[in-house]
């Protein structure tokens, strides 16, 4: 598959429209030579996903899109997501750009940033220059290069040493117009002994067909923790490819909480790269999937720093004809001394036809590590469903309550209530109930 019908811009058309957008210089050669890269670069190639027989040519034109000033100006969708008192730190990118943007007072005193990349690279050019495509290289695939070629709008946090932010920062990115590019990054930068959490969620309207190309950076550096947690909902003709990575210094520590509710085929990789001594790295993935959707899930942990700690758990609920391949990977390199990787991949299926592979990974160069995993794939227990019965439960209303058990470690550790609401909602939907 030639870049051509994968994306159909040119070098002196990335150039100009860089240029309209004021881009600085660096920035301007970085996407050039990215676009470049995609030329020559081959497809990723998941595990058992034939991904070259998509429909991965929708990528749109760019289209500049016009700000709003207030929350009753944004899309619908967005009141759904976030309430009034939500609201005070958020970020909302419709298609190609971002039409809102709002930090409070109180963090912008103490030195917190968080607005739309593409001013970020403007306002605070040296601070995304060191640490864009750091985390996520340009030339890992195709798809990394392009998507550092293309990226439009997308969100930078930045939060200085020793701050510590209590409230969640949110950003909610909407794609609606068929034609327009949809393809925000996200870059994350803790420094030294701060913390923070922050939200996205990425929904489509609408059945318009498209591709989203990600690309999530978090950089914790020594000593700082990261919680992040983000909902993906796109819709049923929206091809979903996410590559969220982030990198540990030492003693800092990193949270993934990961909804995964497209009802489009999917592929999302996901790790942590402990390099820091006393790292850790904790993520919580639950997915759905329905109808003949085709996903394709990795979480990985790759342990350079001695005494780094990784835990994954991964939830999948399977229907109709849905087939998911869930990969859990971790990784201990050598000298990575008394290091611990523990992971858990668990797979629910309700239906004849559904499918999923559940696939643990233990790669392991040193010796005094400790190591485990467990995979389980199966129906939901007869039994269990017979207990409840007994007490008076419906079949549906049991089989329900079986399945929210399932789910319960991750959404459960949704931080905000509204988010953790709609995500149930989601379940919902997905499972049919």
């Amino acid at each position: 598959m030639t870049l051509q019908t994968i994306l159909p811009l040119n070098t002196e058309a990335l150039k100009s429209l860089s240029q309209q957008k004021n881009e600085p210089a660096w920035l301007t050669d970085s996407r050039l030579g990215a676009l470049e890269l995609a030329s020559r670069l081959e497809l990723p190639k998941p595990e058992k996903t034939k991904i070259d027989k998509w429909n991965l040519a929708d990528y749109g034109t760019y289209q500049p899109v016009s700000p709003v000033a207030s929350l009753q100006e944004l899309p619908v969708v967005v009141s759904q997501l976030v309430n009034e008192e939500e609201s005070a730190n958020l970020l909302v990118q419709k298609d190609s750009g971002v039409i809102y943007s709002v930090l409070s007072d109180e963090l912008k005193a103490q030195g917190v940033i968080f607005t739309d990349l593409e001013t970020a690279a403007r306002e605070h050019g040296d601070l995304v220059q060191a640490h864009l495509s750091t985390v996520v290289k340009n030339d890992e695939n195709q798809l990394t290069a392009l998507s550092a070629a293309l990226w439009n709008g997308g969100a930078f946090l930045y939060v200085p040493r020793n701050v510590e932010v209590s409230i969640p920062l949110q950003a909610v990115f909407v794609t609606e117009n068929a034609a327009a590019t949809f393809a925000p990054r996200v870059l994350v930068v803790a420094d030294t002994n701060s913390s923070v959490t922050y939200v996205d969620n990425y929904v489509s309207t609408g059945d318009a067909s498209r591709v989203h190309n990600g690309i999530v950076e978090i950089v914790a550096k020594d000593g700082a923790k990261v919680r992040y947690a983000t909902v993906h909902q796109l819709g049923l003709n929206v091809t979903d490819m996410s590559y969220r990575r982030a990198v540990t210094g030492n003693d800092a520590s990193i949270e993934w909480i990961i909804g995964e509710m497209n009802d489009g085929n999917t592929v999302t990789d996901t790790a942590t790269i402990l390099k820091g001594n006393g790292s850790t790295s904790d993520a919580k993935v639950i997915a759905v999937g329905s109808g003949a959707q085709r996903l394709n899930y990795t979480t990985k942990a790759v342990h350079f720093g001695k005494d780094s700690t990784s835990q994954m758990t991964t939830r999948a609920v399977m229907r109709e004809e849905a087939n998911a391949i869930i990969n859990g990977i971790t990784k201990i390199e050598k000298g990575a001394t008394r290091s611990n990787g523990e992971q858990a991949e668990k797979v629910l299926m309700l239906s004849p036809k559904a499918r999923g592979d559940a696939n643990p990974i233990l790669l392991i160069d040193e010796d005094d590590v400790m190591a485990g995993h467990a995979a389980s794939v199966g129906q939901v227990n007869p039994e269990q469903v017979h207990y409840l019965m007994s007490r008076g439960i419906s079949r549906a209303q049991a089989e329900r309550l079986i399945i929210y058990g399932f789910l319960a470690p991750v959404v459960s550790d949704i931080p905000l209530e509204q988010l953790r609401v709609r995500l149930q909602e989601l379940v919902e939907r997905k499972v049919g109930q």
